[in-house]
C-alpha cells in the first residue's frame, strides 16, 4: 500500500513508530497531485518547499497530528499561500500570518501545504469560481463535486491527502463529502471557534473536519476545538471548555443495538429526489439488522425554509453588501442573491424567523427525549453536471432557491445539531450516496462514535462499503475547465 492510501490514524501510527517519515508522506501524496489534480482541480495553491522542509524535520511525536500533510480551503489563511476567498477581487491577496485554527494545527504538528477551491465566498454548492474555475468530481469529472468545501472533498476521494479542512453553513462541508465519498462533520455552534466571524451571534456557520475516516476526522477535530472566548458561542471557564477536545482523538466505542434512531428521506419538507428517497430506503433495510431499534420519525421541521432564508440574507448581508456595493460587475450572482435578500427583509420578518427558530429548536430537542440519532440522505440530489450552476428543478418540480437543494442539510444546522456524513453505498448513477447522522446539541462526541460504528458495519457490507475513484483514468483525463 502506498502512504497515500493510508488512512490519517495508520499514517499517524507508522510516523510514531518511524516506519514512515513525515517526508515520504508528504511526497508521496505530492506525486498523486501531479496525476489527478490536473483533471480534479481540486488543490488551487501549494507551498511544497516549505512544506518539505517541515517534513525533514518532524520526528512522529511532536504532537496528535505530526507528520500528517493537510489541506485547507481557500476561505482560511495559511501564511504565504493566497486566501482568494474564490473572488477575483482577491485574487492577489497573499497573508502573511497563519489563521489561529491554522496555527493550532501547525503547532500540533500537522503540515498545511496547499490550499482547496471552493465557490465564491462559499456562496453555493457548486464548486466553481472565476479565478481557478471549476472542481470535477473524481468519480465522474462530467459530475458536480458539491460545495462549498468540493475541493477538500475532491482532493481527499482522490488519495491528495489524508486531512483536510472544510466549513458548512447549510451543508457546505457534508453535501461535498456525500458527493465524493468521504467523511464531512459539522460540529455544534462553538466547538470549533470563530472569532473572525462577520455576524457572530448567528452561529450557522462553522468550520468542521473532514477525511477519509470518521476515525480521522476526529482526530483532527481534537486540535481544531479548543478554547477561544473570542467566540460567543464556545463556553470558556478556567481556560478551558465543557468538553475534552482530547476525547475526540480516542472515541469509544458505540454500541448501535442500545441506541434508539429515528430516520426520514426528507424531515417532512426537504425535496428529496425520487432516486435518493429509493436509494435511502434499500440503505435503512441493509442497516435494520445492526440497529433493532430503528424507526421512522422526524422532528417536525415545518417552516425550515423560510427560517433559513432569512437568517441566511441577513449573515450574507452582514458579510457582504458593501463589496457588492463597491464591485457590482465583480460579485456573483449568488452573494448577490443573498445580499438581495437580506435587504429586502422587513424587521417584523426577522423578528418573527428569531422567533420562529427558538421554536423549531425547541421542537428538535423534543424529538431527541425519544430518539438517540437521526438517519437520513445528506443531499436532497444526486451529483449532476457541473455545468449547472445549481438545481432549478428536483423531479420537475422548480426549486424554490440556489439553495433549496441544501435543505437535509440546513434542517440540523437551524437546530444547532451536530451533523456527519459517511460514505454508503452508490446511488442508481454509481456515484457515492451520503448517510448523513445527527444527534442533540453538543453530543459531538456521541454522534462521531455511532459514525464510526456504523462505518465498520458498511466496511462489511459488499453492497455498502465505498471503492475508490479509478486513478488511473484520473491520470489519462484532460485538464479541468479554468472557466466558471
Amino acid at each position: 500500500m502506498k502512504p497515500r492510501e493510508l488512512t490519517a490514524m495508520e499514517a499517524r501510527r507508522l510516523l510514531q513508530r518511524r516506519d514512515l517519515s513525515a517526508l515520504e508522506l508528504l511526497d508521496d501524496c505530492l506525486e498523486q497531485i501531479d496525476a489527478t489534480n490536473p483533471a480534479v482541480n481540486a488543490i488551487v495553491a501549494m507551498d511544497v518547499p516549505r512544506a518539505r522542509n517541515a517534513a525533514r524535520h518532524i520526528r512522529g511525536d511532536e504532537g496528535p497530528l505530526a507528520g500528517l500533510p493537510l489541506l485547507v480551503k481557500d476561505m482560511v489563511d495559511v501564511a504565504g499561500l493566497p486566501t482568494t476567498f474564490g473572488s477575483t477581487l482577491f485574487r492577489d491577496n497573499i497573508p502573511e500570518n497563519d489563521d489561529v485554527m491554522v496555527s493550532a494545527l501547525r503547532a500540533a504538528g500537522a503540515i498545511p501545504f496547499g490550499k482547496t477551491n471552493c465557490p465564491e465566498f462559499s456562496a453555493g454548492a457548486n464548486t466553481r469560481n472565476r479565478v481557478y474555475g471549476v472542481t470535477q468530481n473524481p468519480y465522474d469529472l462530467t459530475r458536480s463535486s458539491a460545495g462549498s468545501s468540493g475541493g477538500s472533498a475532491a482532493a481527499l476521494a482522490a488519495r491528495m491527502a489524508p486531512l483536510a479542512t472544510g466549513s458548512d453553513t447549510g451543508g457546505s462541508l457534508r453535501n461535498p463529502a456525500a458527493f465524493c465519498g468521504v467523511v464531512g462533520f459539522r460540529p455544534s455552534p462553538g466547538v470549533v471557534p470563530a472569532a473572525s466571524r462577520a455576524v457572530g451571534l448567528i452561529p450557522l456557520s462553522t468550520i468542521g473536519p473532514m477525511a477519509r475516516t470518521v476515525e480521522d476526522a476526529a482526530l483532527l477535530l481534537s486540535v481544531q476545538a479548543r478554547a477561544d472566548a473570542g467566540d460567543p458561542f464556545t463556553a470558556v471557564a478556567g481556560g478551558r471548555t465543557a468538553w475534552d477536545s482530547a476525547s475526540f482523538a480516542a472515541l469509544p466505542v458505540a454500541d448501535l443495538s442500545r441506541l434508539r434512531f429515528t430516520f426520514t428521506p426528507d424531515f417532512g419538507f426537504a425535496p428529496t429526489e425520487s432516486m435518493i428517497r429509493d436509494c435511502f430506503a434499500r440503505i435503512v433495510t441493509a442497516l435494520a439488522a445492526d440497529l433493532p431499534m430503528l424507526d421512522p420519525g422526524t422532528p417536525d421541521s415545518h417552516d425550515a425554509d423560510r427560517i433559513f432564508s432569512t437568517l441566511r440574507g441577513l449573515l450574507f448581508l452582514g458579510q457582504n453588501r458593501d463589496l457588492v456595493n463597491r464591485h457590482p460587475g465583480e460579485i456573483g450572482p449568488n452573494v448577490t442573491a443573498n445580499v438581495e435578500e437580506g435587504l429586502a427583509l422587513k424587521p417584523e420578518e426577522v423578528t418573527a424567523a428569531f422567533i420562529a427558530q427558538q421554536r423549531y429548536a425547541l421542537r428538535w430537542l423534543a424529538h431527541f427525549e425519544t430518539a438517540d440519532y437521526i438517519l437520513s440522505p445528506a443531499v436532497c440530489i444526486g451529483p449532476r453536471d457541473w455545468h449547472e450552476l445549481y438545481p432549478v428543478e428536483i423531479d420537475g418540480v422548480p426549486t424554490k432557491s440556489y439553495y433549496h437543494w441544501l435543505a437535509l442539510a440546513y434542517a440540523s444546522t437551524l437546530a444547532g445539531c451536530p451533523s456527519l456524513t459517511i460514505p454508503c453505498g452508490r446511488d442508481a448513477n454509481g456515484m457515492p450516496f451520503g448517510l448523513q447522522i445527527v444527534g442533540r446539541r453538543y453530543d459531538d462526541l456521541g454522534v462521531l462514535s455511532v459514525g464510526a460504528a456504523l462505518e465498520s458495519v458498511i466496511a462489511g457490507s459488499s453492497d455498502l462499503r465505498s471503492i475508490a475513484p479509478d486513478m488511473a483514468r484520473l491520470q489519462a483525463a484532460p485538464p479541468a475547465a479554468r472557466e466558471a
